[in-house]
């Protein structure tokens, strides 16, 4: 079955809610907050539900009553705002299964307008401060950091490139039956292609925001270190839509595949694959310069410059506090040379202690891209962190799904929290305020939230949903205890 008569034969239930239909339930929803009401599936139809109320989770420390908030946060991760039409896409090899099933998913085109709908959900909590918290963009392109630092900012966004229409794999005279075709296949949505490409201008964070380096905001597919063949052919008028003949996954490529459901830990992996680009039987695209992919000091340094971050060093390690009670360390586990997996560089062990020796009273968040318990190096960081009381949370994001989990030291612990993309079902924020307690601990608030309904952000959403190769059947929006809950911590002994 292609993954185009997948899409269709769950379109019919689905899209009965059809945006116009929800009456009542689209006011519900329009904060974004899932403790008010959400969308689920449980019933096999993508609907709005009542939302959940907050799990008490006591691993670390009993439930006693809150006090005064500390802090109020949005995590906003893994939007990947994508060039869709980019001749540096292969979507191709989306036919081959895992790990490459992400090279195309049916709602990529409307990416802009997700993160657009996540940042007006963000808006309406009133956080202190939002954590963009890593592949913000797709594919290393400048034209996906301009959009993503637009919608960031607030201003002007412009979705389409190349051209003016939209040209690429979903057109409707794609003949090809993997791709799904907006304009002629179920779910019908003609005219869906001009609207995505079409430019508006985004509310923005009202709130200051920082970001966290991912792997695809430096690496091409989050692998590959930008080259000039990858730039070429990103720059250029040829694209690659069809599995070339013969092409098959290199042996081993599932087993050897990362915890993020679009990446590889080995670019080699992945090199001899985009060599298949220079031979394979292309078609002609409009060629554009804006899609000039760009050098790991370039983006760090517009990132910076974005959110008015000091400049130091090659690396995004920053720290930032939150009021009077909360620091917040920033670590940057890239790796430059390629792969998605997290490193911890040389040095950021010393760093990470002086930041927490630094902290001095304050409770401590820490936030990477990579989890570290998947990074090289990662279980050295975690034995710093063990050792120090004031520890509250490790957040994440690229494993694209929503996990909450202990661990738990003599120091009295602290929860691994890892948020779910904007590309893939459930396509959700999280937010997270940290309380005072009666007993002088800390507890950890934290809920999810959807993006709010707007035409394009809900035909997003359902699309994700249908998608058979996507979030959905790989669970990534996680047990009912990874997403809305209080999370206990007790006083330091």
């Amino acid at each position: 079955m292609s993954r185009r008569e997948l899409l269709a034969s769950g379109a019919a239930g689905a899209l009965a809610l059809a945006l116009a239909g929800c009456g009542g339930g689209l006011d519900a929803v329009k904060s974004g907050s899932t403790r008010g009401s959400t969308w689920s599936g449980e019933g096999g139809d993508l609907e709005v539900a009542s939302g959940a109320n907050l799990i008490a989770r006591t691993e670390l420390a009993p439930a006693v009553p809150l006090g005064k908030p500390l802090a109020t946060l949005g995590h906003l991760t893994d939007a990947h705002v994508m060039d869709s039409e980019s001749p540096a896409r292969v979507p191709f090899l989306s036919q081959l299964g895992q790990p490459f099933n992400s090279t195309f998913r049916p709602q990529e085109a409307l990416t802009a307008q997700v993160m657009d709908g996540a940042v007006r959900a963000i808006d309406a909590l009133h956080p202190d401060a939002v954590i963009q918290g890593g592949d913000l963009i797709d594919n290393a392109q400048e034209n996906e950091l301009t959009r993503g630092l637009a919608l960031l900012a607030g201003d002007r966004v412009d979705p389409s490139s190349g051209a003016r229409r939209y040209h690429g794999v979903q057109e409707a005279g794609d003949a090809d039956p993997f791709y799904y075709r907006p304009d002629i296949d179920a779910p019908r949505y003609p005219g869906l292609l001009a609207a995505a490409t079409g430019r508006f201008h985004a509310p923005g964070l009202k709130a200051p925001w920082y970001p966290v380096l991912g792997d695809h905001d430096l690496l091409v597919q989050g692998i590959l270190t930008p080259t000039s063949l990858t730039d070429r052919l990103a720059r250029g008028n040829r694209a690659v839509w069809r599995l070339p003949t013969g092409l098959k996954a290199p042996p081993g490529a599932e087993s050897l595949a990362s915890a993020a459901p679009d990446g590889l830990p080995d670019p080699g992996l992945f090199e001899p694959l985009i060599r298949q680009l220079l031979t394979a039987p292309s078609v002609e695209v409009p060629a554009d310069s804006s899609r000039r992919e760009l050098g790991a000091a370039t983006v760090v340094a517009q990132l910076r410059r974005a959110a008015s971050l000091p400049r130091a060093g090659g690396l995004l390690d920053y720290t930032f506090d939150v009021g009077d009670s909360l620091r917040v360390i920033v670590l940057d586990l890239v790796r430059r040379a390629g792969g998605s997996d997290g490193l911890v560089h040389a040095g950021q062990g010393a760093w990470l202690s002086r930041q927490l020796a630094r902290a001095g009273n304050r409770w401590v968040l820490v936030v990477t891209h990579q989890p570290l318990t998947n990074s090289v190096g990662g279980s050295g960081l975690l034995a710093l962190l063990d050792r120090h009381p004031r520890v509250v949370a490790v957040l994440s994001g690229h494993t694209h799904k929503n996990r909450i989990e202990p661990r738990r030291n003599r120091a009295g612990g602290y929860w691994l929290i890892s948020t779910a993309s904007l590309i893939d079902y459930p396509q959700q924020a999280r937010a997270l305020r940290l309380h005072e307690t009666a007993d002088g601990g800390v507890a950890l608030q934290t809920w999810m939230l959807d993006h709010v309904p707007a035409a394009l952000g809900d035909i997003s959403r359902e699309l994700s949903y249908l998608d058979a190769q996507g979030g959905r059947p790989q669970g990534f929006a996680g047990a009912p205890h990874d997403r809305n809950v209080t999370l206990f911590k007790a006083a330091p002994g």
